[in-house]
């Protein structure tokens, strides 16, 4: 396998796996002859016997599992190449900032004593909905890692509805492999081998709420558990779920205490209570109305932080007088969280906040939807579309920040806790709001739905629904969601005919092909969603919705845009990205949406002012139409050339966000900025030219100052007319920008900035953050002249691959003095000598280079050409040299001296290194230089490395990781902790380091 530039490849000798075992006669022969000759003590001799029987017998490894011994040592392949992959991979578990209280210490205690019984392989954990199982489960899966009970904790999800697939998925990626199997029966048999091929794995099934089937799954039966040394822990609101699931321990999770409920409270709500105050009496009722529950406790608490007495008065009395409409051991839940609902300040936040409760349980939410849906529903007044984009994140960190929703790990999106979801449908209820919500509970039929009950939103998003009714009456329908149910390929014509109130209509995902015509019925209706829509192959009654404001196509197939469109003058957002096949967008349809303010078109079309076959003198859409959109302000389009954008506009647009990509093979779909860094999203300002000879100089003067010399993130990928950027620079006043790509441009391109055919009198790339050269065959220079001061000061990123004649200095002293900011430089695949030239080099009294990667660098003689000035890495914390011809030392003494902040060096695969540290000239002085800071220490396949020397020559006291592996001149007797000087244990398991390697992002 292959893994960022780092090859690993599982050895095998040329012996089959059993004769090693058969071996051990010939080697017992050898340990005689040793007892014989009384070199070595017995007690020595029998140590290399225990290990030759323990190696032999693959320890570690349960082999009744596999066949034959090939198949057990494919299985270790396997499992080392696992191993081996990122962190991302691995289940992220924390111990950090856990709180264990009385009562979750009780059952954490009970819950670890178990874990430890050999005999028990399955251990639930059961308590009230917001009682902390999901955080407690979480911490024992940290702690059962940490202290080396488990290998490895992987954890899903299971909830009312379980989705197998999902929960399979889940698993498997934390295992670090991928189900290729279509059938859930067939991915169960692949999971289940995998586990049982593993050793030591505590799976964790969070929310489980009836009776599952192990097998359906690939979780392995309680006795092949115990012969893979594996667990299964459970979380469930009852304890009948417990038996029927035949836990051999029940183990129940209580509310807090009095006193631990009243401590949580306080730290939640940041005040101090003097206890002889009016308020501590008031914050004291509230607390107990609470309940022992951290989800009230934490939602009331943050509800009320910023009140005065008053406001807490109110909330106590409204606490007490509440009457929730639901059994009494969920009532307190119910208040407390419609308490916090209703202090949220605005409107628009509670409406934002029952949005969430429409997606299934424990869904990542996408913001997105929470603004889409929300512009369909008539929130965000008086805003823009990008001002209400922004209100949507400032709506949801609020939420979150008041503990009503949860962090998904994706700033992308948000989660609803599910007893907060569940108190959330209820509270649509008391607001008048009725909701009907069966989101991802596999219906395979519609629900009965009673039209007298008033719906004001329906979801039955993800579900396996494949026929609606003849007619949906609700006639106060707001909101229907029924994106993915892929079987349903049909709507009846007359179901949307008693649905006039509704707003937002979500249909993506289905198979439909044709829209019925009494979507024409739906009047108010403000967005419409045919995403991924792959069948759909007429839009033209989209036509009479005259008051959508949102229209998206994503990911449809359709084949031309409908002139209907033309007819939605209220019309905000249209996007039909990723629309595969469209060709044929008419002329003078998207000119007449005067209110369109964001418009997505990267897909399929491309060839702008073009004729339409057989449509006599009409044309395609031309690009001046865009520009006459004058509240146009996001636009993602590709365009085949410059030919294809007008020599003058009437009124320069004003465009605030753009991603325009310019590719002449019409390959629109090209993702030129993917792999570069930076915000996902749409709030973007990208210009990406492919395949092309065009360059900025034969742009238009329009385009240039609408989109050129704003554009913040600037892509060339074989672009044959790039000669010289800074032409590019000057002609584009590119002054703004951050990110700058280079790529597969072979042609011309000699140096990348050449200031002396070109001389700037002003600071170049004065804004430039970024810096990316890939596979640039010709050039052979970043620079030549000199660049004004100023320049290029603000870079810290630079990544240099496969330019493999750029020869000699990488970064010459005169460009490594305009570059005080560079934090990571990577550098692979070129003929580079030196990385930096230091003579005349002065670096700032502070450098910022926190990161360097060099790898196959075949030419390469040192890290820096001449004596590097001192200071020059005293910031440097991650060094990785690989595959690299570094002659004698890596560091001078004077270099390494400075490496105080190095905390991680990985060394590997430089045949002709010879030192770390060069040696020491002066015969009295042998004090070896001390690393301070190094935690993570990896040699690797220096043949030469100490070669004719005793020592290392360097002291790392705050080692914690070492690889040392294939340095055969490097030895030590002592422990790693003992030989570095180290003041903590040494861990020296490989795999672990490599883990922490992938982590680092080397």
């Amino acid at each position: 396998m292959e893994e960022d530039n780092n090859r690993i490849l599982p050895l095998f000798y040329y012996v089959d796996p059993t004769d090693v075992r058969y071996q051990k006669r010939s080697f017992g022969d050898a340990f005689t002859e040793h007892e014989k000759s009384e070199r070595h003590r017995s007690e020595k001799v029998q140590q290399w016997r225990d290990a030759l029987k323990k190696v032999a017998n693959f320890s570690g490894w349960h082999t009744l599992n596999y066949k034959t011994e090939r198949e057990l040592l494919d299985a270790i392949e396997e499992s080392v190449c696992n191993k081996l992959r990122p962190t991302e991979l691995q289940f992220k578990l924390s111990i950090g900032g856990f709180e264990a209280f009385k009562a979750t210490k009780q059952a954490i205690d009970e819950v670890m004593n178990v874990l430890k019984d050999d005999k028990a392989t399955t251990i639930g954990v059961y308590g009230m909905g917001g009682v902390g199982k999901t955080t407690m489960v979480k911490y024992v899966g940290a702690l059962a890692q940490e202290s080396g009970l488990f290998n490895q904790v992987i954890m899903a999800v299971v909830s009312q509805n379980p989705d197998l697939i999902k929960i399979q998925e889940t698993f498997a990626e934390l295992l670090g492999f991928k189900l290729e199997e279509k059938t859930e029966i067939g991915r169960a048999i692949k999971l289940k081998e995998k586990i049982m091929r593993g050793t030591g794995i505590l799976i964790i099934l969070d929310d489980i709420w009836k009776r599952i089937d192990f097998s359906s799954i690939g979780i392995p039966s309680h006795n092949e558990l115990q012969r893979c040394n594996s667990k299964v822990l459970l979380t469930t609101r009852r304890l009948t779920v417990c038996q029927i699931m035949e836990s051999h321990a029940k183990i129940h999770l209580n509310i807090l205490s009095k006193e631990d409920s009243w401590s949580l409270f306080v730290k939640e709500a940041r005040k101090s209570f003097d206890k002889s105050s009016n308020f501590y009496v008031v914050a004291s009722e509230v607390a107990r109305e609470c309940a022992g529950l951290p989800v009230t406790l934490i939602a009331v608490a943050r509800a009320l932080r910023d009140e005065g007495l008053d406001g807490w008065k109110e909330a106590a009395r409204r606490l007490k007088a509440s009457q929730p409409p639901i059994p009494e051991d969920e009532g307190d839940v119910f208040k407390c969280i419609k308490l916090s609902y209703d202090y949220l300040k605005y409107d628009d936040s509670k409406s934002c906040f029952l949005l969430c409760c429409l997606f299934p349980e424990d869904y990542d939410i996408p913001i997105d939807y929470l603004f889409k849906y929300g512009i369909g529903k008539g929130m965000f007044q008086d805003s823009n579309l990008l001002e209400a984009r922004a209100t949507t994140y400032l709506v949801v960190k609020a939420l979150t920040d008041s503990s009503l929703l949860l962090d998904a790990g994706d700033d992308r999106y948000v989660r609803m806790h599910d007893v907060i979801r569940d108190m959330a449908i209820l509270i649509s209820l008391s607001e008048g709001l009725r909701f009907l919500v069966k989101a991802g509970c596999e219906l395979k039929n519609w629900p009965q739905i009673d039209a007298h009950k008033g719906y004001s939103a329906i979801s039955l998003m993800e579900n396996e629904i494949c026929k609606l009714p003849e007619e949906l009456v609700c006639p106060n329908l707001q909101i229907l969601l029924l994106q993915y149910n892929a079987s349903l390929n049909d709507i009846p014509n007359s179901f949307f005919q008693c649905q006039k109130e509704l707003r937002v209509l979500d249909l993506g995902g289905t198979g439909i092909s044709l829209l019925p015509h009494s979507i024409s019925f739906l009047t108010n209706l403000q967005a419409l969603y045919l995403d991924y829509c792959r069948n759909i192959i007429d839009t033209s009654v989209i036509g009479k919705l005259h008051k959508l404001e949102i229209l998206s196509m994503r990911g449809t197939d359709l084949e031309e845009l409908s002139r209907e469109i033309g007819q939605l003058t209220n019309l905000r957002m249209l996007d039909v990205s990723g629309a595969g096949f469209i060709c044929t967008i008419p002329s003078k349809v998207i000119s007449k949406l005067h209110k369109l303010e964001e418009l997505y078109m990267q897909c399929a079309f491309w060839d702008w002012g073009s004729k339409i076959d057989g449509e006599g003198e009409e044309t395609n859409i031309g690009f001046d139409e865009l520009a006459g959109l004058s509240y146009l302000r996001n636009l993602e389009v590709c365009i085949s050339d410059e030919n294809c954008i007008p020599r003058s506009v009437e009124v320069e647009p004003n465009w605030d966000y753009f991603d325009i990509r310019i590719c002449s093979d019409g390959d629109g779909k090209i993702e030129i900025m993917s792999y570069l860094s930076g915000d996902s999203g749409r709030k973007c300002r990208s210009l990406g030219l492919h395949s092309t000879d065009t360059t900025i100089g034969t742009f238009p003067d329009w385009f240039v100052n609408a989109v050129v010399k704003k554009t913040e993130r600037l892509s060339y990928e074989e672009c044959t007319g790039l000669s010289n950027i800074l032409v590019e620079y000057d002609r584009g006043r590119l002054h703004g920008l951050k990110v700058l790509s280079v790529r597969y441009c072979c042609e011309n391109l000699k140096e990348l900035m050449n200031a002396i055919t070109c001389v700037p009198d002003m600071p170049v790339f004065e804004n430039l953050e970024e810096l990316y050269l890939k596979n640039l065959d010709d050039l052979k220079q970043l620079c030549v002249g000199e660049l004004p001061p100023g320049s290029l000061c603000s870079l810290k990123l630079l990544k240099v691959e496969r330019c493999r004649h750029l020869g000699n200095v990488l970064l010459p002293s005169k460009l490594l003095q305009k570059l005080p900011n560079l934090k990571k430089l990577i550098c692979g695949v070129s003929r580079v000598e030196y990385v930096f030239g230091c003579e005349g080099f002065e670096p700032p009294d502070q450098t910022n280079l926190r990161e360097m990667k060099l790898f196959d660098l075949d030419a390469v003689r040192s890290i820096c050409n001449g004596l590097a000035p001192r200071g020059m890495f005293q910031a440097l914390k991650e060094l990785a040299i690989e595959r690299c011809n570094i002659q004698g030392s890596l560091f001078t003494i004077d270099e390494a001296q400075c490496l105080f902040q190095l905390e991680s060096l990985v060394v590997s695969s430089c045949p002709v290194l010879e030192r770390v540290i060069e040696a020491r000239r002066e015969t009295l002085n042998s004090k070896k230089t001390v690393l301070p800071k190094m935690k993570n220490l990896c040699l690797r396949y220096l043949p030469m490395l100490y070669e004719g020397s005793a020592t290392v020559d360097f002291e790392c006291p705050s080692l914690e990781n070492l690889l040392l592996r294939d340095c055969p001149h490097l030895s030590f007797q002592s422990s790693a902790s003992d030989y570095f000087h180290s003041r903590n244990p040494v861990n020296e398991d490989w795999s672990l380091f490599l883990r922490f390697k992938y982590a680092a992002g080397s």
